[in-house]
C-alpha cells in the first residue's frame, strides 16, 4: 500500500469474486510522492478514515457503487473479531475501514527496450487480471485550479475558455469540471491522453470512468458546499468486476482531494507549500531525481535523490493535526474529535 495506510487481507480475491480487506489508516503522511515523511500527524488516520467512510456512505445513498463495507468498531473487539458497522454506529472515530478487494496483478517494467507505455507492460497486467481488477489509473476531477495544481504546468488557461495569457497567482474557477487520467502503479505518476488512458484501462471503458468521476465530484462538491467548504479538485480509483465499475480506495478526504475554507487551503497542500517555501533544496532534488530516472529509463527515482526532507516544526505538526480533525468535524457535521475551530487551526499556517 501507499505510505499513509496499510492493507490487511482477510479473504483474498479470486478471478470471479471479490475478497475482503481492511484499510488501517496511520498517522503517516506523504508529499511529492516521497513516501513516509519524518513526522507523524497525531489523529490524522482517524480523521481520514472518518471522512472516507462518511463519503462512501453518502455515495451509496446516491446510487454510486463502491467497494466500501463499513468501519471496524474499535470499542467492540480487536482485529477480525471487531464488528463491522456503519460510521454512525462506531463508538469512537474509526481507524479501520472494511472494503471489497479485487485483483492487483504485477505491472512489469521493461525499461526503454520493451513493454508498452513508457516501459510498463499493461498487456501483461490485464492478461493476469482476467476481468476482475483494480483499474491502473487515477481519475482526476477539477472544479478549479488552486495554487500548486499540476495543471498550471501542463495546460494553458485558454484551453479551458479562461481569459488569461498565463495562470494568475490566485486560484481560478473553471467554467466546467475537467476530468483527467494519470497512471497509478508507475514509479512516477504521469498524465495521459484519453486514448492512452483507454488502452491502459482494459475492459473498463474510459467514458464510463469519466462519467463515474463526474458523479463522485458532484456528490462531494454538494456536501462540501453545505459544510462551508469549496471543493477544488480530487480523484478516484476504480475496480472492475462482473462488468461493473465501483469506486475503490478512499474518497473525498483531505489527502485525496483539495478543499478550501474561507479562501484558505484545507488539505495536505498546506504542508506541500510549506516545504516549497522552507526546504526548496529537497523539493528541487526530488524533481531532478525524477527527471534523471526518466532519462535513464529506470523505475525507482528515490535512490537517485541525494537529499531528504527536514522534519516539520512541532507547532506545525500540531496545527496540521488540528486542521485534519477540525475539518473532519465540520465536513461530517459531527464532533468526532476534540479540536479547535477550523479558523483557529488554519490561522497557524498563516502565522
Amino acid at each position: 500500500m501507499k505510505s499513509v495506510k496499510d492493507l490487511r487481507v482477510e479473504a483474498g480475491p479470486e478471478a470471479d469474486a471479490l475478497g475482503r480487506g481492511v484499510f488501517e489508516f496511520s498517522d503517516r503522511y506523504s508529499v511529492f510522492d516521497w513516501g513516509e515523511m519524518p513526522d507523524l500527524i497525531p489523529g490524522k488516520g482517524a480523521s481520514l478514515c472518518t471522512m472516507g467512510a462518511f463519503n462512501f456512505e453518502l455515495l451509496e445513498t446516491e446510487g454510486v457503487p463502491t467497494h466500501y463495507e463499513g468501519v471496524r468498531d474499535g470499542g467492540a473487539g480487536d482485529g477480525a473479531d471487531a464488528e463491522t458497522v456503519p460510521l454512525a454506529d462506531a463508538a469512537e472515530p474509526p481507524t479501520e475501514m472494511v472494503v471489497g478487494l479485487t485483483q492487483v496483478p504485477d505491472l512489469p517494467f521493461e525499461g526503454d527496450g520493451g513493454g508498452t507505455h513508457n516501459g510498463y507492460d499493461y498487456d501483461a497486467y490485464h492478461a493476469a487480471a482476467d476481468g476482475n481488477y483494480l483499474v491502473p489509473l487515477e481519475v482526476v476531477f477539477r472544479n478549479s485550479v488552486p495554487v500548486g495544481s499540476s495543471l498550471r504546468t501542463r495546460r494553458d488557461p485558454r484551453e479551458f475558455d479562461l481569459d488569461y495569457d498565463e495562470w494568475p497567482d490566485e486560484p481560478v474557477d473553471l467554467p466546467e469540471p475537467v476530468v483527467e487520467f494519470s497512471t497509478k502503479y508507475e514509479e512516477q505518476d504521469r498524465y495521459l491522453s484519453r486514448a492512452a488512458a483507454d488502452e491502459i484501462a482494459g475492459e473498463a471503458a474510459i467514458e464510463r470512468l469519466d462519467a463515474l468521476a463526474r458523479e463522485v465530484n458532484r456528490v462531494v462538491t454538494e456536501r462540501a458546499e453545505r459544510a462551508g467548504f469549496t471543493h477544488e479538485d480530487g480523484k478516484i480509483e476504480c475496480l472492475y468486476v462482473d462488468g461493473e465499475l465501483r469506486v475503490a480506495d478512499v474518497v473525498g478526504t483531505f489527502d485525496e482531494n483539495r478543499f478550501a475554507y474561507d479562501g484558505r487551503e484545507v488539505s495536505k497542500e498546506v504542508v506541500r507549500q510549506y516545504y516549497k517555501r522552507t526546504d526548496p533544496g529537497w523539493v528541487e532534488a526530488v524533481g531532478e531525481a525524477k527527471q534523471e530516472a526518466d532519462d535513464r529509463g529506470v523505475a525507482d527515482w528515490r535512490d537517485l535523490c541525494e537529499e531528504s526532507p527536514d522534519p516539520l516544526p512541532d507547532e506545525l505538526v500540531q496545527a496540521t493535526a488540528d486542521m485534519y480533525a477540525a475539518g473532519a468535524n465540520r465536513y461530517t457535521g459531527h464532533e468526532w474529535f476534540d479540536a479547535p475551530r477550523l479558523d483557529d487551526a488554519l490561522a497557524v499556517f498563516e502565522e
